[in-house]
């Protein structure tokens, strides 16, 4: 069953309420593991990285989508997808590795190693999400060929 007809801001909207809130459990479940942090402190990293991400989400997907709609063939192919994954994750990273190192209060080159070991998983996670989510509510208006015009 696959829900369509959600484009622009709701579809924005969803997408990262979704995203982020299933971001927010799994990594205050890593964090903690890869940290001597307890899981409050963990959590509060979780949400906080949240916030960065999500505007960071925000940004990203419109800049992806006005390119993804320039470009002459429609629709998500595997290495558009790996792109967008790519590109969202590694715009994350420098945002984040300040973030973890000021939270629990550790070198740069830990909160590197840190970020990496949540950047693998996240990579992931982000290309099953956005696939997932495609699935389930259609393509967004920019990747979709039969309206990329009209929609």
């Amino acid at each position: 069953m696959q829900l369509t007809g959600m484009q622009g801001a709701k579809r924005k909207v969803v997408y990262v309420g979704l995203y982020e809130f299933i971001a927010i459990v799994l990594s205050a479940i890593l964090l903690e593991m890869m940290s001597n942090a307890g899981a409050a402190e963990s959590l509060g990293l979780a949400i906080a990285a949240s916030a960065v991400a999500i505007i960071w989400n925000l940004i990203f997907n419109s800049l992806f989508e006005r390119w993804e709609a320039s470009r002459k063939q429609q629709g998500r192919s595997l290495a558009v997808r790996i792109l967008h994954a790519i590109g969202f994750e590694g715009g994350l990273l420098i945002f984040l590795i300040p973030l973890v190192a000021w939270w629990y209060d550790v070198s740069f080159w830990q909160a590197l190693l840190m970020d990496l070991g949540l950047l693998i998983f996240f990579l992931v996670y982000t290309f099953v999400f956005t696939w997932a989510f495609d699935r389930i509510f259609g393509l967004p208006a920019s990747a979709n060929k039969s309206c990329a015009n009209a929609c």
